[in-house]
């Protein structure tokens, strides 16, 4: 028998197994995929996520796949450019957009060297239950034999649509419509920082990533998307060229090392967070619109927060239960806020009163790197009204 079973091992399941493993417990890890491998993502990790990185030991394992640092920022809005960057936290100034099949990687190679039990091209088909109806263990398919495993906590890190979220029966606690489609890909030999570029009904981003390649994104208002991917070639690269024509003017003669890829499906939730026998961690019991990069940051804190609210519980279910619980309502305080400024942001609307306020902030470095601070997750927008701020306004 386990301690924990984690199904899913990407950004939120490899590291919750492995802080798992690193408290002594003994930690299986399932995942459908094999590795490594990529997935549908904008892979941005804000300094909050770098941080932990660098908490858990990996972050130079990152750094030596040659994916360079994000330390200047740009955006654009009207008439505003703010430029400059984060002021940081635990001295980590620096984002980082590591490729998905380099991160989920290292992440994986981390849990698996603290000693957690990895199967690859697992998948699971159902949960076990015990009389009382507590989730006790999980059965599915590995290597093309059935398998049934049991544990004291099952832990689903599946993703958007979360197999484990659903046979647990984890009730939707907020849910709201979808505001964006996204679409992205990679060029080769484009000179950028972290860019930012908004314009009405319209979002775009550069990021440098691994082996010399930018990542180009384009959002467009979820009521488009039927129309965008009838000829999303066409539309992603009008969209580059009326948000932002200095990096359209840039991608000029280069090559896209990629196909597009998109998705209109960007659900905005929260799930419930636990229950007897389970918990949810990363997309599967938060989501929101990419739109703001948090999901990594996100993953990353939840992940931590588990695991500190477990602590030496996880084998006591009459202990277990309320660490839970704690862990739920502490999840859904720390990432209302976010969830709340991402769907602000992805309503894809500029108002005179944010272009006022972004005026006086592009005027003075200080409140530029506390700007950076906020997109990045670091600080709230309250930091931003200073007694400097309000003199400028």
């Amino acid at each position: 028998m386990f301690d924990a079973i984690v199904v899913g091992a990407r950004c939120a399941g490899s590291p919750t197994a492995m802080l798992l493993a690193r408290a002594g417990y003994r930690v299986l890890m399932l995942d459908r995929a094999g590795f490594p491998s990529d997935t549908l993502s904008t892979h941005l990790v804000h300094q909050p996520g770098v941080a932990a990185l660098a908490r858990w030991g990996l972050l130079d394992q990152v750094r030596a796949t040659g994916c360079p640092p994000l330390d200047r920022a740009v955006y654009e809005v009207a008439d505003v450019r703010l430029e400059g960057c984060s002021n940081g936290v635990e001295g980590q100034q620096a984002g980082y957009a590591p490729r998905r099949h380099v991160l989920d990687t290292v992440l994986v190679e981390g849990a698996v060297a603290d000693g957690v039990e990895f199967r690859e091209q697992c998948s699971v088909s159902d949960l076990l239950r015990d009389d009382s109806g507590r989730v006790v263990g999980v059965e599915g398919t590995y290597r093309g034999s059935k398998f049934t495993e049991r544990a004291h906590l099952v832990i689903g890190a599946d993703g958007m649509r979360s197999k484990v979220a659903g046979l647990c029966g984890a009730e939707y606690t907020t849910e709201k419509p979808r505001l964006t489609c996204a679409y992205y890909s990679y060029w080769h030999d484009v000179p950028a920082c972290l860019e930012l570029y908004e314009r009405p009904g319209s979002w775009v981003a550069a990021v440098p990533t691994n082996n010399g390649a930018t990542l180009v994104l384009t959002y467009f208002p979820q009521s488009r998307f039927d129309e965008v991917r009838k000829d999303v070639d066409t539309a992603y690269l009008e969209q580059v060229r009326s948000t932002a024509p200095d990096l359209f003017e840039r991608l000029q003669g280069k090559d896209r090392v990629e196909r597009l890829r998109g998705t209109g499906d960007q659900q905005n939730f929260f799930r419930q967070a636990a229950g007897p026998g389970w918990a949810l961690v990363g997309d599967a019991g938060h989501h929101k619109d990419s739109i703001t990069a948090r999901g990594i940051s996100d993953a990353f804190l939840q992940s931590e927060c588990l695991v500190r609210n477990i602590g030496d519980r996880l084998t006591d279910r009459d202990r277990l239960d309320p660490a839970l619980g704690s862990y739920a309502k502490e999840r859904d305080e720390a990432l209302t806020e976010g969830f709340e400024a991402t769907l602000s942001v992805a309503q894809l609307e500029i108002h005179e009163q944010r272009l006022s306020l972004l005026r006086a902030v592009q005027r003075d470095p200080d409140l530029t790197s506390t700007y950076f601070d906020i997109v990045a997750g670091i600080k709230s927008v309250t930091a931003l009204y200073t007694p400097r701020l309000l003199a400028l306004m």
